[in-house]
């Protein structure tokens, strides 16, 4: 049936490209004009000493609209992945190497208060794909207002910079019975605005044991109380619920890729012991903004978040409680010294978290006996400062500096006698120094020096059969980067290309044990060098004949990621690559629209092959992949538009795996993505001007 609904769509839509209607879509504006948050300078991309990418509306909306991955993966540097639905995992520049699920060692924020909880995870999955206005991303260390951390920042903005009242229904449908619906109603004006957003969504998924069903409910309020204050309100609550098949063997994976992990002599598989994670969390977060003078800012959130998280693995039945608050405030001083400008920033970011974990054998998807109940108290904050100098003849100078403390305390409950064990760890201020000059209005060029720290995340120290890895080490290491980027030919071309060596010491890397026990040691050191580019080309910028607007775009990434020195008891690993990263990605693409209000979209994938385990015994093959979306956009009037699309994902029917499992015992290293699929969908607004 969607086969047909595809054939039919293109029969139908392509032709319209040929026909003149009246009507016009924008041109794309340029990245280079786009303005960024990121180090609080809310300047354009051209005009920010440091790796950052945005991703906008533009790109989420060229794909399926069922999950952000696709558009991200477009950064060079950048790959996400989705093990089975719902199953999310983020790669910034080798980050995933600490993270066998879920998303760890990348401080993420969500508008202004921090979605990273004091344990160092991140739940990127209770956020829909709608929830989603725009991404910032800073590859690298970012520590000078971001905190610890190896992997980068990510800031998701929700809000729309041009603020309409109305009401839109989104629906889309696709293989393995995945569907999703999204409701929204927006009011208030420019001074007063509320938004309501709520998503559902389900999924049978391409393996065995890979259902997903997930349900978002989130408001959110913006209030300008006058020219010097604006209040922000967000709240949201997310239900989740996952399957997880788990990975395979190479053999398994031949024989049949769909297959959940089989069991093994005694030990029931995937299926047997129901393995699935049901999450369920809560979020609330306020932030103020108050302008004293023409000097002085600030911006002050305080959040609240309480995550109940179940687990039937493998191995045991785990439950989780994780209530924990914080809040951030952020000073801001602007000076204009002669022909130049001094802007400072300054603050402070605290966390709190009160978890409780129980994990129990699982017999057959029942929660069986006892094995440990602990408590963990966390206690994590850092003060920061950066000081950025603008200077005559487009000279930028940036320098920022923060002081980190992650407190961990485990009781243990379950033994008669409860024991206590603390660790404390604290870094050793990393700077963070750019310099930037702009070689004319839309060209720029940079280098920077960034010192990251990392200490262990909680899942890191806390094994996943409950025993405390004391002997972990925080990561230590320096970033050297160089960039240019800008536009040319008139802004037709926009292009940024980044360098970097990145040296990085007492590397926290995992392991998985033959009874599925994940924990983590220190590898040594690694070196971490790259090169990543992306262009863009308007091929037509302005209406012209049939066609409105049409773009070539490609991204690049080369990464030459090797241990040091990396020795594990007989083992040597030095000089060899370190697994889960690809040695080469591109991406590249074709968007064209055309005044019938007709689109298409083209996407195509590459991915070199990558190393599964420390020794580099096992690869996962590159993979060639093939995408495309078609759609016709209606405005009936100045109120009322709709969309409807249809779309293709992996045209070449490739077999490739996807989130595979690092370093796994008995080379369990493999996780099948979906072949040949596709999806269709509606959309509708109604917008009260």
């Amino acid at each position: 049936m969607k086969k047909n609904l595809f054939t039919l769509f293109t029969s139908f839509c392509i032709p319209l490209f040929c026909l003149s209607q009246v009507g016009s879509v924008d041109s794309v504006k340029s990245l280079s004009e786009v303005i960024v948050k990121a180090y609080e300078q809310n300047r354009s991309l051209v005009d920010v000493a440091a790796p950052i990418s945005v991703t906008g509306q533009a790109q989420l909306n060229r794909f399926g609209n069922m999950s952000i991955l696709p558009a991200l993966n477009i950064t060079p540097g950048v790959s996400m992945e989705e093990r089975s639905p719902g199953s999310y995992r983020l790669n910034i520049r080798g980050s995933s190497l600490r993270s066998p699920f879920g998303v760890r060692d990348v401080k993420i924020y969500l508008n202004e208060i921090p979605l990273t909880d004091p344990s160092g995870n991140t739940y990127l999955n209770q956020l829909s794909f709608y929830n989603f206005n725009s991404i910032e991303i800073i590859k690298g260390p970012a520590s000078s207002l971001y905190g610890a951390g190896i992997g980068g920042a990510m800031l998701i903005h929700t809000l729309p910079a041009k603020w309409n009242k109305g009401i839109s229904l989104d629906y889309t449908t696709g293989s393995f019975n995945t569907n999703n619906i999204n409701a929204n109603v927006k009011t208030g004006n420019s001074d007063y605005q509320n938004n309501f957003n709520y998503s559902h969504q389900t999924s049978n998924g391409y393996r065995q044991q890979a259902k997903m069903h997930r349900d978002i409910a989130s408001w959110e309020s913006l209030l300008r109380v006058n020219n010097k204050q604006t209040l922000h309100a967000y709240m949201s609550y997310s239900d989740l619920y996952y399957q997880t098949p788990g990975g395979l063997t190479l053999a398994q994976y031949n024989a049949d890729a769909k297959q959940a992990r089989p069991g093994s002599g005694s030990q029931p598989g995937a299926v047997q012991n129901k393995a699935a994670i049901y999450q369920k969390t809560f979020l609330a977060g306020f932030s103020n903004e108050y302008g004293f003078n023409d000097h002085w800012h600030n911006t002050t959130s305080l959040y609240g978040s309480y995550t109940d998280f179940t687990n039937p693995g493998i191995r045991v039945y785990e439950l989780r409680k994780e209530p924990h608050f914080g809040g951030r405030s952020v000073f801001e001083y602007k000076k204009q010294i002669g022909g130049s400008s001094l802007q400072l920033n300054f603050g402070t970011e605290a966390q709190k978290g009160f978890f409780n974990t129980r994990d129990y054998g699982n017999k057959l998807g029942v929660a069986d006996s006892l094995q440990s109940d602990d408590n963990l108290n966390i206690w994590q904050y850092m003060v920061f400062a950066q000081a950025d100098l603008k200077l005559p003849h487009g000279w930028t100078v940036t320098g920022g500096v923060s002081l980190n403390k992650l407190s961990l305390q485990l009781i243990h409950l379950s033994s008669r006698l409860s024991t206590t064990q603390t660790k404390v760890f604290k870094n050793k201020l990393p700077p963070h120094i750019a310099v930037l000059k702009k070689i004319n209005k839309n060209v720029s060029v940079y280098a920077s020096v960034a010192r990251g720290f990392s200490p262990p995340t909680v899942s890191e120290v806390l094994r996943s059969d409950g025993l405390f890895g004391t002997n972990l080490q925080p990561e230590d290491g320096i970033d050297y980067e160089a960039g240019i980027k800008g536009t040319v030919l008139h802004n037709k071309l926009y292009f940024d290309i980044s360098g970097f060596f990145f040296d990085l010491k007492n590397t926290i890397v995992q392991r998985i044990d033959t009874n599925g026990v994940y924990y983590y040691v220190n590898a040594g050191s690694t070196k971490q060098n790259g090169i990543e580019t992306y262009a863009s080309y308007q091929l037509v910028d302005a209406p012209h004949h049939f066609i409105n607007s049409a773009k070539v775009w490609s991204s690049y990434a080369w990464h030459d990621f090797h241990y040091g020195n990396f020795k594990q008891v007989n083992s040597d690993f030095s000089k060899n690559k370190l697994p889960g990263a690809a040695p080469n990605v591109v991406v590249a693409g074709l968007d064209i629209t055309s005044k019938a209000g007709c689109y298409i979209n083209i996407t195509y994938n590459y991915v070199d092959k990558i190393a599964l385990n420390d020794a580099n015994s096992a690869y996962a093959s590159s993979y060639n992949l093939l995408g495309t979306r078609l759609g016709y956009k209606k405005d009936f009037n100045r109120k009322i538009n709709a969309e409807i699309f249809v779309g293709a994902d992996n045209l070449f029917d490739t077999k490739y795996s996807l989130g595979n499992d690092i370093n796994a015992a008995a080379g369990r290293y493999y996780n099948a993505a979906p072949k040949r699929n596709y999806y269709a969908g509606i959309s509708f607004n109604f917008n009260k001007k």
